[in-house]
This record gives structure tokens, sequence and C-alpha cells, in this order.
């Protein structure tokens, strides 16, 4: 019972019975409507046929006579059919015909009527029920034509058991279909309720089953488990941050508490204790600047910053970081090439996009230097590229093995080769989080020598006003 009753409260159950009784309800009104209209037809037929025999008996008997006309009535009604016939007095009395008994008064009503009625070789059987109609003639004898209505009636009971039948019938496979669709549907619903279960009792890499039908369930659990795939990717994102907060800050603040007790022990002039304290600010705003990197990142990922974005020009962004930058790889021994195209329109924020581009060309001044230490060629450009801004940061140092390529773009992740320079593995992550923000990607390739960052954005589609045409004076 407790089956049967969740079964019953299933929408799926709920909109099969719905259907199910407005299937019934346009079911029985189409047979309704066809077997009205089939009893009409019949009708129709049936006063047709009464209207022009009495019309042609009236006309015998107006050119004829009284004989005349009962000959004609007594011919036609040892004919075979359901035609009736009866000729009588005013009073009631036979003259010919094939009715053999009527109810009192029947002769004395005009017009059309259902009537009970035996034939003459019938005056002791069950009466039937005819269509007739009753003429006035001259002379006031009364005319009685009519029609044995038992096929209609036949008609009726065939109706009826239809409907009956279509009752029981549609009944059943009505139900049968909406226990079988909730069945169903409640079996995946369920599974899927198991597996969310297990997904919240800790079992993280379980993902809804797909039955691979491509229907609404499909849908909904495909979707489910992307929404779990990235849950878990930040959730792992979260760890490893944690891990990496405990492993990479530790060395600083480890190192900002040392001098700050060294200066305790050994300062003893007022510079002395002037430097100690610069050296603990230094390690401080170190500190802070990491921490803004770490807030910026997961403003980005959580998508906080998206009521900033406006329309900018990324050309002109790019331009303004490179040429900030043209005298640092100058001073380094190195030199910046610019290459922007004109007029790249993106939906953005020029202030992130500013802030990627400076991470980007700072990580190619410090770990795209030659093995002495001198900062080589780095090449900056800007194009457009089908729908997207295509923005290229490449250098020609040692580069990045494409195995590391995808990780390296986590957080506080560091190369073994670039551990002795400074920084703290943020930039790439950063560049990373701007460029989904923005709705594109950020791609690392190998430069031959060197690493090329690839930074691609959709561009912003600019309507072009059409030029209006100046009537001739």
């Amino acid at each position: 019972m407790t089956s049967l009753g969740k079964l019953f409260r299933t929408t799926a159950f709920k909109l099969s019975f719905t259907y199910l009784v407005v299937f019934t309800l346009f079911a029985f009104a189409t047979l309704g409507y066809v077997a009205w209209s089939a009893q009409k037809v019949l009708t129709d037929q049936f006063v047709s046929s009464i209207e022009s025999e009495i019309n042609s008996l009236a006309g015998i008997y107006r050119s004829g006579g009284l004989r005349r006309l009962v000959n004609a009535v007594e011919r036609r009604s040892r004919a075979p059919g359901a035609s009736l016939y009866l000729v009588t007095t005013s009073l009631g009395e036979r003259v010919a015909g094939n009715v053999g008994a009527l109810p009192p008064g029947v002769v004395d009503r005009f017009g059309e009527f259902e009537t009970l009625y035996n034939r003459t070789d019938e005056t002791d059987s069950k009466p039937n029920v005819a269509l007739v109609r009753v003429y006035q003639l001259p002379g006031d004898f009364r005319l009685l034509v009519g029609r044995d209505i038992e096929e209609r009636i036949r008609l009726q009971d065939v109706i009826h058991r239809a409907f009956g039948y279509s009752i029981l019938f549609i009944g059943v496979l009505g139900c049968l279909g909406s226990w079988f669709i909730a069945r169903r549907v409640l079996k995946r619903v369920d599974d899927m309720t198991d597996t969310t279960r297990d997904i919240m009792a800790g079992d993280l890499d379980g993902r809804l089953r797909i039955a691979g039908t491509g229907d609404e369930l499909d849908r909904l659990a495909q979707n489910l488990n992307d929404m779990l795939d990235r849950i878990g990717e930040l959730m792992r994102g979260m760890r490893e941050v944690s891990d990496n907060i405990a492993h990479d800050l530790k060395t600083p603040l480890t190192r900002l508490r040392n001098k700050a007790d060294e200066a305790l022990r050994t300062a003893k002039t007022p510079d002395e204790l002037k430097a100690a304290l610069e050296a603990t600010i230094e390690e401080s705003d170190n500190l802070i600047r990491i921490f803004n990197a770490l807030l910026m990142i997961a403003r980005l990922e959580a998508g906080n910053a998206r009521e900033a974005l406006a329309d900018f020009d990324a050309s002109e962004a790019v331009r303004d970081v490179a040429e900030l930058y043209e005298a640092l790889a100058e001073e380094a021994g190195g030199s910046l090439e610019v290459s922007v195209e004109e007029g790249l329109p993106i939906h953005g924020s020029r202030e992130l996009l500013g802030q990627a581009m400076a991470n980007l060309l700072d990580n190619a001044l410090k770990y795209g230097a030659s093995h002495d230490g001198r900062a080589q060629k780095i090449s900056v450009s800007a194009q457009r590229i089908g729908s997207e801004a295509r923005i290229v940061v490449a250098d020609r140092g040692p580069g990045i093995p494409e195995s590391e390529r995808s990780h390296v773009l986590e957080r506080f992740v560091r190369l073994e080769t670039a551990r002795s320079r400074p920084g703290f593995g943020l930039g790439l992550s950063l560049a990373a989080a701007v460029a989904r923000l923005h709705e594109g990607r950020l791609l690392l390739e190998d430069n031959a020598p060197g690493l090329r960052v690839i930074l691609l954005l959709p561009l912003k589609e600019v309507s072009v006003p059409q030029a209006v045409p100046v009537p001739a004076a």
C-alpha cells in the first residue's frame, strides 16, 4: 500500500491520469457526435421517405378517389420492407393498410411523431416503434404513413455497447499506461534520489545515471552531473589552496617572525631597529599582495565582478600595459615588440584585463630570461581572429613542459626551475580567472623556444549605423 500510495502521488501518474480523462472526454464527445449524426441521417431519410409516400398517395386520392387509394395502399402494404400504411375514417375505422393496432387517438394527431404499433399479422405480439405522419384527406379520411425505426434502435444499442466497451477499454489501458509510465519515471527518480543521498553521505565521486534516451530526465541528470563536477573542481581547488597557503605562507611568516625576534635580540641602535621594521613591513606587504591576489581570484571565479563590466577597446588596454613594461624590458637588457590591431571591442573589465596583461608580462620578464639572467626579446600582439580577440605574450625563455601546462594554471603552483625567482605562483591563475570572467580562454603553447601565452576573448558586435540619405535640394 505504501508503494502504491507513493506511485499515485507521483507527478507522472497524475499527468497520465489527467491525459486519460481528457482523452476519454474527447473520445466520448467524438463518439456522441458520430452517433447523433448517424441517427439524424437515418431520421432525415425516414422523414424524406414518409413525405414522398404521403405526396404520392395524396395525389392518387385526388386523381382516382378512395377506391384507387385503397388499391395503392393494399399493393404497397404487401411489399416487403419497413414501411407502414393505414387509411381510416374520421372515427378511426380501418379501411386499408398493414397496421393492425395503434394506441387510441393516434389517427387524430397530425404531423410527425413516434408511436407504438402492431402489424395486421402481429396483433398479439409485442408492439413495435415507428415514426409516422398522419395526413387528413378530403372527405374526412385519415392517411397514416410510417417507417419502423428498429434499425435506429439497433444502432442505438450498438452505440451504447460501444460506449460501455470504450469506457472499460480506455480505463484499463489508461490505468496500465499510467502505472507503467509512473513506475518507469519513479524508478529513475528513486535512482537519482539514492545517488544524491550517497553523495550527501560523502561519496563525492558518485554521479547520476544517464539512460541515454535524451529525455528531460537525462538532460537533468547531465546538468546535475556537470554541476557536481564543477563543485568537485572547486572543492579540490579549495583543498589545494588550503594546502598551498599552509605550505607557501609558512615560510614568509616564519621569516617575518624570525626577523622580528632577531631585531628584539640584536638591534641596539635606532637605525638597526628602523632597518628591522622596514624588513618586517616589506614581508608584510608581500603577504598582503598574496592575500589580495587570492581574494581577486576568488571574486573572479565566483562571478562577483560582473556588475562592473562595461564596453571598452581591448587594443588600447593592451597597448597601455605594454608601454609600461617597455622601459622595464630595456632595463633588464631585453626588448619588447608590440603589434596591436586597432578596434577590438569587448565587454568586460579594462582594469582586470590590464592586471592579467601585467601578470603575463611580469612572468615573461622573470622567467623568459636566458641562462645568464639577461632578458630576451618579448613580443606582445593583439588581433581579431573571427569573433574573438587573440592577445599573445611570447618570450624566448626555457618555456614550460607540455605535461605541466595545465598544472601551472592552478594557485601557488611553481616549477622547480622557478623556485629561485621571486613570486608566489598566482600570476597565471589570476590571468586564467580573468579569461573565464570574460567567457574566454587562456592557452599555453610552445614558442620554440620559450612560452607563448594566448588570451582569447569574445568580441562584442558593434552595429554600424547606416547612412541617412540626404534629399536633393
